[in-house]
């Protein structure tokens, strides 16, 4: 039988970005106490690579960086990882955040890190991916990336070149599906620009799904191009408040979510990773002291992909 893996000594505290009351912002706490696994949660100490940011992370009174790439330190009994694992995750929102050197992830989050990615371009998947995912394969209807009704569906997608957008147009595509994509500009669209490329506009004709991902006016155009029958799946706001007046399109059913982390799903995601049919967009890295300019990033510009902290070498 083969010895179990050693657990490394570890510190007592460690280094974690923290929103201080005090001051109603977010500072470096250099010895902050790690944090304490329960294995009856299913809980893994894990030891952080990377975590990527996002915009309405600053809004909340917690550490924050949900997405992460990080190597196992414990394990609880019955997980099928071990100590020296390389996973990449989504945590639940209603734990602190992984922009931390420790942090806590569960058994059901994570999935294996794709061997073909880096830390950092590990980091940018989750969030991005496991919400396509449940866009297209729990909501809109698609019976997986083998559905054989896939090929006689139009897909809109607004804002395809965002974050999400890049991995909805890749996963509708891998499906099957004929994909419209509607982008502000075609410059650095490079994802978009492989398929069939549009301008969205009512004299397109009718899709059978339309995935919002930008929300207002958008929207609102959205629901004109959606044919009876259809979908219309949005991540930023509920559809049917959009809904223009005297609109006749009957039967269209309207949905809105917010993403479940999903380390199966994510796991079906790596899968593509390694076989090189999907690929990431990393906007930016930072070192771990310089937050405040990596969610300048995030705030001043459109940025291109997603922006990455270095949490630990």
């Amino acid at each position: 039988m083969a010895a179990a893996p050693t657990v490394p000594k570890l510190p007592l505290v460690a280094k974690s970005l923290i929103f201080d009351t005090a001051s109603q912002a977010l500072k470096i706490h250099a010895s902050h106490p790690i944090p304490t696994p329960n294995p009856s949660k299913n809980d893994h100490l894990i030891h952080v690579k990377t975590t990527a940011l996002c915009t309405r992370e600053l809004l909340e009174l917690i550490t924050p960086g949900y997405d992460l790439g990080e190597t196992v330190i414990t394990a609880p009994p019955a997980s099928p990882f071990k100590p020296g694992d390389d996973i990449h995750a989504r945590t639940r929102p209603n734990r602190p955040g992984n922009y931390r050197e420790y942090s806590i992830v569960r058994m059901e989050e994570m999935p294996l890190k794709p061997q073909k990615l880096n830390w950092v371009e590990a980091a940018t998947v989750p969030m991005l991916a496991i919400t396509a995912w449940q866009a297209l394969f729990e909501h809109a209807g698609v019976k997986g990336l083998d559905d054989p009704n896939s090929a006689r569906k139009r897909v809109l997608i607004t804002a395809a070149a965002g974050g999400v957008g890049v991995w909805l147009v890749q996963l509708a595509r891998i499906a099957g599906l004929k994909v419209v994509a509607q982008v502000g500009s075609a410059k650095n669209d490079e994802f978009v620009q492989r398929g069939e490329f549009e301008g969205m506009g009512r004299e397109r004709g009718p899709v059978d799904i339309v995935f919002d991902l930008f929300g207002g006016k958008t929207l609102e155009d959205a629901l004109f191009c959606v044919k009876e029958g259809g979908s219309l799946i949005s991540i930023f706001e509920p559809p049917e408040g959009k809904r223009p007046e005297g609109l006749k399109n009957k039967g269209v059913k309207n949905e809105f979510f917010i993403i479940t982390p999903n380390g199966q799903q994510l796991a079906e995601v790596s899968k593509l990773l390694n076989e090189g049919l999907c690929e990431v967009v990393v906007d930016s890295v930072w070192d771990f002291e310089n937050y405040e300019k990596a969610f300048e990033r995030l705030d001043g510009v459109h940025a291109n992909g997603k922006v990455v902290i270095k949490v630990t070498e």
